[in-house]
């Protein structure tokens, strides 16, 4: 079996898939991956299933090797960069990371998570159903703990023939405001507030994390208190405690809570809500549950379709890239295979 060793990595690198469903009622976070956009590029372009594990990169990126075989690699999310050995590998684009080779990811630049997909996923053993890593609770992740120099990843290699392959996609709606259904909880506030929360300016502030997003901006003004009685959390629900600043609640959240919750993140944006940067200003639009179905739909029918937008990757025909393949098989001895005279 081939091990992905880790040289270095940022203290939230940490093993995520779709997460841990089903277990909400028990009081267990979902968790999974931020951006399952990413994830799914990700893994398609090694072959994998689109919710297989990946290695999760938050802000900061690392650097591995293999022992033991070959992998089939791919990174894909927040315009982080991956290079082999020192050479650049382009975006949206897999490769063959050799044995002793070492892999150099990025920190991300256009965004906050990147994902970097291994060829079978990981050998490790999940926990209710999922590797997905989630700190508060300790559970997923290698042996529960995110990643850490000197960590060792058994990965299970599909044994297929593998070959670089590139995907030149973009994510659908990777721009405009954020699309929200207002509530559960939008009677108690009143219309001014519902008003000034969908025509204001919001702020990501430094706090956030994959618990929640903090956002600053106009303060909310509640209508009954900001008190309920505890209810079930769902990802993309935006609490409004008494502070009156907003919070959008993401993949590791609690799974009931005592806020209001203003209006929630329709599914099909909230991956496009995690890559927002610290210092990002954004705003919110009040859609329809017919839209934000259809943008459901629409997402689901994108990520089917990624398989057929593979394309091999062609190289330039370099003196480097000649000499690094065995181009010369069957050889023959011509004086052996001439006639006796």
């Amino acid at each position: 079996m081939t091990d992905l060793l880790v040289k270095s990595c940022g203290p939230m690198t940490t093993l995520q898939d779709r997460g841990r469903l089903g277990f909400q009622g028990f009081g267990v976070s979902p968790s999974g991956a931020m951006d399952r956009r990413a994830l799914a590029m990700a893994n398609v372009l090694v072959g994998n299933a689109p919710e297989t594990a990946a290695i999760e990169f938050m802000n900061l990126g690392g650097s591995f090797t293999c022992e033991g075989g070959d992998l089939h690699v791919a990174l894909v999310g927040a315009g982080a960069a991956m290079s082999i050995d020192g050479t650049p590998v382009p975006p949206q684009t897999s490769a063959i990371l050799k044995e002793g080779q070492v892999l150099d990811i990025g920190h991300p630049r256009t965004g906050t998570f990147a994902y970097l997909a291994i060829d079978g996923g990981f050998a490790v053993e999940p926990q209710l159903g999922s590797l997905s890593f989630h700190l508060r609770s300790r559970l997923g992740g290698l042996n529960g703990a995110a990643l850490k120099a000197g960590d060792r990843l058994p990965c299970r290699g599909s044994g297929d023939e593998r070959e670089p392959m590139q995907l030149v996609v973009q994510p659908p709606e990777d721009g405009g405001a954020i699309r929200v259904m207002l509530g559960p909880q939008d009677d108690y506030f009143p219309s001014e507030t519902i008003c000034l929360f969908l025509e204001s300016d919001f702020t990501v502030s430094p706090q956030a994390d994959r618990m929640g997003f903090q956002l600053t901006g106009p303060r909310l003004e509640h209508a009954k208190g900001f008190n309920i009685v505890s209810d079930g959390i769902v990802d993309g629900h935006i609490q409004v405690p008494g502070s009156g600043q907003p919070i959008v609640l993401m993949r590791d959240r609690q799974t009931a809570g005592g806020y209001p919750k203003i209006a929630t993140v329709i599914s099909a944006d909230l991956g496009r809500f995690a890559q927002l940067r610290p210092g990002t200003t954004l705003r919110f639009r009040a859609v329809e549950r017919a839209e934000a179905l259809a943008a459901a739909r629409g997402l689901k029918d994108w990520l089917a379709a990624l398989p057929s937008q593979l394309t091999p990757v062609r190289f330039n025909l370099t003196t480097e890239h000649l000499l690094s393949r065995n181009l010369i098989g069957g050889t023959v001895d011509a004086l052996a295979s001439a006639p006796h005279e």
